[in-house]
């Protein structure tokens, strides 16, 4: 059988697609937000209960969809969740008013919580420590991709049918996407295109391997951890900026800056751009540091979250600026800075918990993470209309810039990795490659 050159990265290419479908499932309706709040009667404080009800179901699934993930495997598991997201996006031009939107977005948070952690754990599966971080990266820009298409998507929809035909394409793209996952992704241990060479250049990089089977940390075990909070607590500071880019941008450009539909369709996608750059140079920017700065894989991990969050100030001189392009472009300062934050974090999750748990571990900091994204969406949606967009997009900087300080006062290297980073590894048989 023909081997493929670097199997790897194909895996995560088919990650990034599904992250694409993912964000795009959740980012149609930030998009369709002016045309249904008009046509359904919601207000901007309904609006913000029902992005609420979408990150309060996606925050309290996410350990459990990171454990059935850790449980089952990474294929079955993620692709059980992507047929019901897809599901329930579609189900979404069923709404007829915002409580029966906030039960399907609902739905749709419940069915999304297994991205991300899929995603980690399949490129820890899949990459030795010293890449994982560019691999995050890559798989991350799905996030910013999906949000960067939305855009011209829903306005497409809107032109040539409804608001309900966007919900309609994009669960039909999760069906398609969940059916190629199902039929081309395979574990390293399963994968027969996988050549030798590259099978023990991933192994070479990974945590030593036991012969005793794995144990599985429990939800309690693993909060109980420095390590847990070190990334639990940057999640719950750093997470509102994202879900506040998602679910408002397309908003605030048209109430604030005074934009029509078209000029969204055009311009809304730029912030998204502009983090899908953040995400693969945020990847990038962690071996550099390591091997420039000579500093260790964590504490290169710590510099490139302190970039992300340095650039945050961006964002929170939108209010200083009357020209709605100059907003355009501070909100593309803040796109690249939450994502390279972001793709760090998950880099350093994958560094300080063992292969057996790191989805579950995923899963719980995007637990912790959506619960605050939820807290100031609730509060957005009240005090938007009193302090305005301004004073909001200063208190995210802010929030980030916490978040770096916390990360790196918290952080400690796992031993494993602290030895495959200082000592060359020792050659490791194919064969010794276990099922995660």
């Amino acid at each position: 059988m023909t081997k493929f050159k670097g199997m790897r990265w194909w895996m995560v290419s088919l990650v990034t697609a599904g992250l694409v479908v993912n964000y795009l499932a959740r980012n149609t309706l930030s998009v369709a937000a002016p045309t249904m709040m008009q046509t359904l009667g919601i207000t901007t404080e309904q609006y913000a209960h029902v992005v609420v009800a979408w990150q309060l179901c996606y925050a309290f699934v996410q350990p459990v969809a990171g454990w059935i993930i850790d449980v089952v495997g990474t294929k079955l598991g993620f692709a059980v969740f992507a047929l019901a997201w897809s599901l329930a996006c579609a189900a979404a031009a069923l709404a007829q008013g915002w409580q029966s939107l906030a039960f399907f977005r609902g739905l749709l948070g419940m069915t999304e919580a297994a991205g991300i952690p899929a995603g980690v754990k399949a490129t820890t599966d899949w990459f030795p420590a010293k890449e994982r971080s560019v691999a995050i990266g890559w798989f991350n820009i799905g996030s910013s991709l999906g949000a960067l298409l939305a855009p011209p998507l829903v306005v497409w929809a809107l032109s040539n049918g409804s608001w309900q035909l966007a919900f309609l394409i994009v669960g039909g793209l999760g069906l398609a996407w969940t059916i190629a996952w199902s039929l081309l992704y395979k574990h390293p241990t399963q994968q027969k295109r996988l050549s030798a060479e590259e099978r023990d250049y991933i192994v070479q990089g990974q945590e030593p391997v036991s012969t005793e089977p794995a144990v599985k940390a429990s939800w309690l075990e693993i909060i109980k951890r420095r390590n847990f909070w070190a990334i639990g607590i940057p999640r719950i500071l750093s997470e509102p900026a994202w879900q506040t880019f998602n679910a408002w941008i397309p908003l605030y450009m048209m109430t604030e800056r005074h934009m029509n539909l078209k000029d969204v369709a055009l311009f809304a996608w730029l912030p998204f751009l502009a983090a899908d750059i953040g995400c693969v140079l945020g990847g990038y920017l962690s071996p550099l540091y390591y091997r420039y700065a000579k500093v260790s894989l964590l504490t290169s991990r710590k510099l490139v979250v302190v970039t992300g969050a340095v650039c945050m100030i961006g964002p929170a001189c939108v209010g200083l600026v009357g020209s709605p392009m100059a907003a355009i472009a501070l909100l593309c300062v803040g796109g690249f800075a939450h994502q390279t934050l972001s793709g760090a974090l998950y880099a350093i999750t994958s560094d300080v918990f063992g292969k057996h748990e790191v989805a579950t571990a995923t899963g719980m900091g995007g637990m912790f993470g959506y619960l605050g994204a939820a807290a100031f969406t609730a509060a957005f949606g009240v005090l938007v209309t009193q302090v305005g967009y301004s004073a909001l997009f200063a208190a995210l900087a802010a929030f980030d810039l916490l978040a770096a300080v916390a990360v790196c006062l918290m952080a400690r290297q796992h031993a494993d990795v602290l030895s495959r980073t200082q000592v060359p590894p020792q050659k490791v048989p194919a064969t010794a490659l276990k099922e995660a």
